[in-house]
């Protein structure tokens, strides 16, 4: 497929905005996910499988952030676009793992205590790292970019209705669940609304500018570019901060759990052992 000199972005006044963003967000997502990345690695245990997810989610976002810069310069064309598309891709992958995974704990805690293993996890991250490659071949075999942004938009629109399934899913089996603790709902309810948000607001316009710019031949996807700019901020703020709370997580740092104590430390250790599901 062939794109036209114009397919990111039409207009200066757009391409000063979005150098803007790409700038911002580079330089404040990239220290922030390679430290969430950091994070989540101390603090994932044997049986909590969502951290697996969350992590890859990380490295799926660090791929879209490490390529901003190319995009932003023009360095590599097509190939720096293509990358990007790669990240976008496997993020809603991994939001899309994180959210069944949130489901299936709460409407069948049997199927997930059996199932729950890191080798069970690591299969389905390979399996959804696989499929931005697919889609990537059948963009590049469309006959035209506005054939390939159809593709790209259909393909990432297929999450929404998941996504909206698993959160109703989710509150109709807590609304009939008495076994869970009300913190822990709190944080399964939250955790799927936020995923869903960060879904809704700032990839859903993107996918859907490249719908319409694919059915109409004008391409204008500026709104979308610089909404999506801004997931990679949300994602370690959100499975940071949201899954153990801001005190479990700077536990994981040696600096912090110095500061903090080996007292503290250990009782924060036992509450985490002994909350339900492991508080996954």
């Amino acid at each position: 497929m062939e794109a036209p000199s114009n397919m990111t972005v039409n207009g200066s006044v757009f391409e000063d905005i979005l150098y803007v963003v790409n700038l911002t967000t580079f330089s404040i997502g990239f220290p922030l996910i390679l430290l969430a990345i950091y994070a989540m690695y101390f603090l994932i245990r044997a049986d909590h499988m969502a951290p697996v997810y969350v992590i890859n989610l990380l490295i799926a976002d660090f791929v879209q952030i490490s390529v901003r810069l190319i995009v932003l310069f023009n360095v590599w064309g097509i190939v720096g676009e293509i990358i990007e598309f790669f990240g976008i891709s496997a993020s809603i992958g991994f939001m899309v793992c994180i959210a069944l995974e949130r489901y299936l704990v709460i409407a069948f805690p049997l199927w997930y205590r059996f199932r729950r293993n890191i080798k069970f996890s690591l299969i389905v991250s390979s399996i959804v790292w696989v499929f931005p490659f697919i889609q990537i071949v059948l963009m590049y075999v469309s006959p035209t970019v506005y054939d390939s942004l159809i593709v790209f938009s259909v393909m990432l629109l297929i999450p929404f209705p998941l996504l909206v399934f698993f959160l109703v899913g989710t509150l109709r089996a807590l609304s009939a669940s008495i076994s869970v603790p009300a913190v822990e709902q709190k944080r399964i309810i939250g955790t799927l609304a936020l995923v869903l948000g960060n879904y809704t607001l700032l990839f859903l316009p993107l996918i859907i500018q490249c719908l319409m710019s694919g059915i109409s031949g004008e391409i204008n996807v500026n709104i979308g570019l610089i909404l999506e700019s801004l997931s990679a901020l949300v994602d370690p703020l959100l499975y940071v901060f949201m899954r153990k709370g801001a005190k479990d997580t700077l536990l994981a740092f040696p600096c912090f759990d110095k500061l903090i104590g080996e007292p503290e430390h250990s009782q924060v250790t036992n509450l985490t052992d002994t909350g339900p599901e492991g508080s996954a």
